[in-house]
């Protein structure tokens, strides 16, 4: 997807070459699992896992997102998508992304290798290409947002993230909508309401049809995502955490 809306507000970077953010929110061993539904049907399951990883006696964090389909969707449409990212321990800044992508006849393999002594990646299908300072794989921007303060954010607010995703360099851009209070199988959270600016088209009606709530703690995990499509909403709930770096509030 490509984010094109320009909004008139305070465009909010995460991360800049001057900032190296500390990392309060998450730990290795951490593990996050999802149901996904489409309407009242069982969709797929998505599981977020982030582990310690050495290489050349420098430690990193190694970012694994999967998603894969399941029931009456896997039958007529089967997906099994797999997102990897490691990630400088220190700034979250990613070395290395890959893309294992099976979605029913369409699949794609790639690995991107991100240079920052001379801030260029390296891809599969594109070679060598120069990119901003900071710029991230689209795994890797989740795990910095979750790095950053939101304190001062104000209802229509953009966060921006410059990432690299489908060959090409864009500000992943995402308005905060304030808090919202959600009901979840563990209780009531309180959480920070995301909307990633997307573009309305074959697939979404309009420029907020995807809609993120994170937790309101330290941890500020995905509590849940909503993808309003034209064709019904699709919903991604936690159903099953493990190995929080913080303790995780919610009312039952």
């Amino acid at each position: 997807m490509k984010f094109i809306i320009y909004i008139s507000v305070l465009v909010i970077p995460i991360i800049s070459s001057a900032q190296t953010i500390p990392n309060n929110a998450y730990k290795s061993g951490e593990k996050l699992r999802y149901q996904v539904s489409f309407g009242f049907l069982s969709a797929g399951v998505a599981m977020l896992v982030v582990n310690e990883k050495e290489i050349n006696g420098k430690n990193y964090h190694y970012a694994i997102a999967t998603g894969q389909s399941a029931g009456v969707v896997n039958s007529l449409y089967k997906v099994i998508d797999t997102y990897e990212s490691i990630m400088d321990a220190e700034t979250g800044l990613p070395v290395k992304a890959v893309r294992n992508i099976s979605e029913d006849n369409y699949k794609l393999y790639e690995e991107v290798f991100y240079n920052r002594n001379n801030n260029t990646i390296r891809s599969d299908r594109k070679g060598v290409v120069e990119v901003p300072e900071g710029t991230a794989d689209i795994l890797s921007a989740l795990y910095i947002a979750r790095r950053v303060k939101f304190d001062n954010l104000k209802k229509g607010d953009v966060v921006k993230i410059l990432t690299w995703f489908d060959d090409d360099v864009y500000p992943l851009e995402i308005r905060y909508y304030g808090t919202e209070t959600i009901k979840t199988k563990f209780g009531k959270v309180n959480c920070l309401k995301f909307s990633p600016v997307v573009e309305p088209g074959r697939i979404f009606d309009s420029p907020d049809d995807v809609i993120i709530w994170i937790s309101n703690d330290n941890n500020k995990i995905p509590i849940r995502i909503q993808f309003n499509l034209i064709v019904g909403a699709v919903k991604c709930d936690l159903v099953e955490y493990q190995n929080l770096r913080n303790n995780f509030a919610f009312i039952k």
